[in-house]
């Protein structure tokens, strides 16, 4: 007993000091937020899937980035405000967000350890944006100079509040990770000038690409300032409509109509989506049932008729949208990566406000795969578009270092630096554990109690994780495991035995206890590969499947397959169980270490160039073709290796 209480008291004592509020949302003050927040600072992630994506996303992605917004003119825009470069502005008008995205970034990277060269790095652009900065508190640099005249005129397409709100994010996480206020007070004088000028019976005001939503509110959780929750609430209540708009403007922006009112989720998909996670952030602090239920509503709608398997969202390239019911192209599918981060985002609030697994689910399928696949394994080329069918061709044009649109590279990167901060919450019982991957949290209960938890695990290429719980003292509270809604033949054992009871996919399962110091909790979750179907609806799935193991969703890969074997007339021979069909191997060496699958399928009776536009129905035509050798890789990694036709739904045949 000796040892073990100085054993604890070891741990405990080498918990770094967090900072309470070093989070992704505070929370501890919202009075409809069911679960709070664990500090980014608080999870040390392990080697593991993830540590070596956030490794090259600090050493390689980060500083990249910054090269090419320098390249591109994207700090010398604010350099020829201050009067410091006499240069012409470039980029389009919303390049601004860019450089407050990748600032993010290099916040939530500071909050998982400091670094000295980041941080002066930081400060140097934050005094070159301020310099920028107007007396009024204005500021951004298409709006500013020669075209001053035409500020907030252009709502419905301009990104002057879009710009705003990540200048804000930006600062708020740079204040928690470091207690510099610079930025954050830039972004305040602005907000403030808003307040004042704008809203009931002054200016009217909208968010033509939202996302001062999300900021404004997060704004007022760090200030308690409700000037800051009001304005949040004028734009989401669509207040600033009294405007003149053309219903093609209206249009773009998510239906034109207050939130409440919305009754699809439709229009631009990273709008809608960053519309959804700012209307879920008002309704944590107002308790306001209206937003909920069209929540609840947009969410449904969503995830059962305009989701894809990836947890992409967008189908549509014409507007960057969600398409109609069940419009799900795969080779057209424009899935846009700053999408997948938006349907994540809003899934991590409904979490907060429910503890209810399903959004946790979509969280981590969204995670691993769409947004995922959006920065390559080197971390130096990024996907705009995530498709799930592509043609060699075709490839060739998905990975790039730069796009003049520079929206999600670096939202990628502060995605994956903020990733520590996703995997806990704390509740008034106790914790819930939403992500597995190796890892120490060191951090605190609601009441208190310091605690720290060890995951242990090769998740997600193995299925058995290993939870080591270590309270400062004994005491009674619960630990929630999620068990994903894929996994349905779960195991799961406390102190050495058996759990009773039914463990349900697709839900949080509640451990209730006196715990100690030690107490061991093992998952062995079912890691056999699965054949997905989809809504007869979606037609270009028709005859078709997806294959996924654990979280990973799996696809075809022309470099992998034997040359007599494009991957565009492969097929899947499935038996009676599915599973069966499918053996798992990992490979150390192929994409940063995976695991693949193999599959004896089928190729088709004839090549697809011989194929006639239309023939009369021919039953043979059914048949299968001679056995070949398949193998499938996550669809994360694809085109890694250079161009290569891909597909993700394959044709099958019993």
């Amino acid at each position: 007993m000796i040892v073990l209480m100085r054993f604890v008291a070891s741990v405990l004592a080498a918990m770094p000091l967090v900072a309470a509020d070093a989070v992704i949302l505070k929370l501890d003050k919202s009075p409809y937020a069911k679960l709070r927040n664990v500090p980014v600072s608080a999870v040390t992630i392990n080697d593991g899937f993830w540590s070596g994506r956030r490794k090259v996303n600090v050493e390689r992605s980060i500083p990249t980035l910054l090269r090419l917004l320098e390249e591109h003119g994207i700090l010398d825009n604010y350099r020829r405000l201050s009067g410091a470069k006499n240069v012409a502005r470039r980029g389009p008008l919303f390049t601004d967000s860019d450089l407050y995205k990748w600032m993010e970034a290099v916040a939530f990277v500071l909050q998982s350890g400091r670094d000295a060269k980041l941080e002066s790095t930081f400060d140097r652009i934050t005094d070159e944006i301020v310099a920028a900065q107007e007396p009024s508190g204005y500021l951004n640099t298409y709006y500013q100079d020669d075209r001053k005249t035409r500020r907030f005129t252009e709502m419905d397409r301009g990104h002057e509040l879009y710009c705003l709100g990540h200048m804000i994010q930006a600062g708020i996480a740079y204040e928690r990770a470091t207690g510099k206020r610079k930025l954050l007070e830039a972004g305040m004088r602005f907000a403030d000038y808003l307040a004042r000028d704008f809203g009931p019976d002054k200016r009217p005001l909208l968010a033509g690409h939202p996302e001062i939503e999300l900021a404004l509110t997060e704004l007022y959780r760090a200030t308690e300032d409700k000037k800051y929750l009001d304005l949040a609430g004028y734009i989401l209540r669509g207040d600033g409509a009294r405007l003149k708009l053309t219903q093609t403007q209206m249009g773009y922006l998510f239906s034109g109509k207050p939130f409440t009112e919305r009754q699809i989720i439709e229009g631009h998909a990273v709008r809608a989506g960053y519309a959804c996670a700012g209307a879920t952030d008002y309704y944590l602090e107002t308790g306001d049932r209206a937003y909920w239920t069209a929540l609840e509503r947009l969410w449904a709608d969503m995830v059962t008729k305009k989701m894809y398997v990836t947890g992409g969202t967008g189908s549509r390239a014409a507007g960057e949208t969600f398409g109609d019911d069940y419009e799900l192209p795969n080779a057209k599918a424009y899935t846009e990566s700053c999408a997948a981060i938006a349907n994540m985002i809003w899934n991590w609030r409904m979490l907060a406000a429910t503890g209810d697994a399903k959004y946790t689910d979509i969280i981590e399928l969204a995670l691993y795969n769409s947004i995922n696949s959006g920065m390559s394994l080197e971390g130096t080329l990024y996907c705009y578009r995530n498709p799930l069918e592509l043609t060699k061709d075709a490839a060739g044009k998905i990975r790039n270092p730069w796009y003049d649109t520079t929206c999600c590279p670096p939202n990628l990167e502060r995605t994956f630096a903020a990733l520590p901060g996703y995997f806990y919450s704390t509740s008034k019982e106790g914790v819930y554990v939403h992500l597995y991957e190796a890892s120490d949290m060191k951090w605190k209960l609601q009441d208190g109690t310091s605690i720290a938890i060890k995951q242990v695990t090769k998740y997600p290429w193995e299925g058995t994780v290993t939870l080591t719980v270590n309270p400062a003292q004994a005491k009674e509270f619960t630990v929630f495991l999620r068990i994903p809604e894929w996994s349905t033949a779960t195991k799961v054992e406390v102190a050495g035995k058996p759990l009773s009871g039914a463990v349900k996919a697709g839900q949080y399962l509640p451990v209730k206890r006196v715990w100690k110091a030690g107490d061991v909790v093992r998952i062995y979750f079912d890691m056999r590969p699965q054949a997905i179907a989809s809504h007869p609806r979606a037609m270009d799935n028709q005859g078709r499947v997806a294959v996924k193991r654990g979280p990973i969703v799996y696809a075809l890969e022309q470099t992998d397959q034997p040359e007599n074997v494009p991957v565009l007339e492969a097929g899947l021979k499935l038996g009676s169980d599915p599973s069966a069909s499918f053996t798992s191997e990992f490979r150390h060496g192929l994409l940063g270490g995976v695991v693949v699958l193999k599959h004896r399928g089928v190729r088709a009776t004839r090549p697809l160039a011989a194929w006639p536009l239309y023939k009369p129905f021919d039953w043979a035509d059914s048949k299968t073709g001679p056995a070949v050798d398949l193998l499938l890789i996550p669809y994360y990694a694809f085109l890694n290796r250079g161009p290569a036709a891909i597909q993700v739904w394959t044709q099958y045949f019993r």
